[in-house]
């Protein structure tokens, strides 16, 4: 896909920031449209269906933690990648920001060249889902349809946001083989994408919370393996 085919969603509230962005992203070939609030971003989400929106969680109108979970529920946004652009580093949002449904999370301040370089890590989740064979992965009552990025448990589905399926997926493709945490970063994250060390963990928690605690296991200073 080529740059000038990928739309762009910026959110925040701050005009300079978003111009910057924007330029940046623009000189890079993209199509870039902008939001000033959460009611203003769900609009106009609905409207282009970008494929990525860069989002703010503090803003007036409706935070960005509700707006990511308001998109989350459109259908026609469900797989839209979405990172949060905050200068807020506590823990709790972090993790309710992947509660929301978020992809990913971007601390301000950021140099506009990293920032693209973290955009175009993202982006390449496209390709990578343009060029993937379906395929089904069935482990007792457990079922995963990459196709689909669908996954049920005794028939009932099970909502996931693409960071948790990716993993899932990512474990469950080899039952009982570790995969260490560096390795999981790069095959989920992408090895240009910077992220706390803790993301992994939250992702976990949220899985074995959807999925179980017993189908993953984890290996103390080594990293994680989903067990049949």
């Amino acid at each position: 896909m080529k740059n000038s085919d990928i739309c762009i969603l910026l959110v925040d509230d701050e005009p300079d920031i978003i111009e910057i962005i924007r330029y940046n992203l623009a000189a890079e070939g993209y199509s870039v449209i902008t939001a000033e609030n959460g009611k203003q971003a769900l609009k106009e989400a609905k409207k282009h269906k970008p494929h990525l929106i860069v989002l703010d969680v503090m803003m007036p109108e409706m935070d960005g933690i509700e707006t990511c979970y308001q998109m989350r529920k459109e259908p026609e946004l469900a797989d839209t990648i979405i990172t949060f652009l905050t200068a807020r580093g506590e823990d709790y949002s972090h993790m309710a920001g992947f509660d929301a449904g978020a992809d990913d999370y971007i601390t301000k301040p950021i140099k506009p060249k990293v920032l693209v370089s973290k955009v175009k890590a993202l982006l390449r989740r496209l390709n990578t889902d343009s060029s993937t064979k379906a395929e089904l992965i069935t482990l007792g009552d457990l079922e995963i349809n990459r196709e689909e990025y669908k996954v049920t448990k005794a028939g009932e589905i099970i909502p996931l946001p693409r960071k948790e399926f990716e993993l899932l997926y990512l474990l469950a493709s080899q039952p009982g083989r570790v995969f260490q945490r560096d390795e999981i970063l790069e095959r989920v994250w992408g090895n240009e994408v910077v992220v706390g060390g803790r993301t992994i963990d939250v992702h976990i928690r949220k899985l074995r919370e959807k999925i179980g605690d017993d189908k993953i296991q984890t290996i103390k200073g080594v990293g994680y393996k989903f067990v049949e």
